[in-house]
């Protein structure tokens, strides 16, 4: 349903139509995509306005920064995008500066369907963001935006924490926790 809404360049309208849609106000620009300017911009339209990213990667799912704008954290999408695996298979991804492929696998329970596209949940998404290396700064700003976005993600990711092993970036993730007053 929400890809009827979704205007993708040079499909139904050339990008002059749409950039001549944009200045008369009847369309915004959204992740890849424009969407009707009077839409509630909901996760589930976020994740559809980035589906274009994906549509060749067959079983990719948005994670880390892409996941965590499509939750509601801040008011751009990221430059770079990040997927994972929703299948269990290595994902076959073209060379795309815009895009970083992650080898974990997820399991099903860290994934979500959000307009018909796979996405990790946000308590995943802030774990993946806080453990996976510092390779892109913009990783912990993103973390901060998504507790800002949805409070309630830093109890649940808490539970989420506590229930697991120590693993890669489990202490990281414990004191960013922790400074934002909760215990892991």
């Amino acid at each position: 349903m929400l890809g009827a809404l979704l205007h993708h360049p040079g499909r139904r309208l050339s990008l002059t139509e749409l950039s001549a849609a944009r200045l008369d106000g009847d369309v915004v620009e959204l992740g890849e995509v424009y969407a009707p300017a009077d839409l509630v911009e909901t996760p589930a339209l976020r994740a559809a306005s980035l589906a274009p990213l994906i549509e060749t990667i067959r079983g990719a799912a948005f994670a880390g920064m892409s996941a965590a704008w499509i939750h509601g954290a801040g008011n751009a999408p990221p430059e770079v995008h990040e997927v994972q695996s929703a299948t269990g298979r290595r994902l076959r991804a073209p060379a795309n500066r815009r895009l970083i492929v992650h080898d974990p696998v997820l399991e099903p329970v860290d994934l979500q369907d959000l307009g018909g596209v796979a996405v990790t949940t946000p308590e995943r998404t802030l774990i993946d963001l806080l453990r996976w290396p510092a390779t892109q700064p913009g990783r912990r700003a993103w973390a901060r935006l998504l507790a800002e976005a949805e409070p309630s993600v830093l109890q649940r990711t808490a539970r989420r924490l506590a229930a697991t092993d120590q693993g890669p970036g489990h202490q990281r993730v414990a004191r960013f926790l922790a400074a934002h007053g909760v215990d892991a």
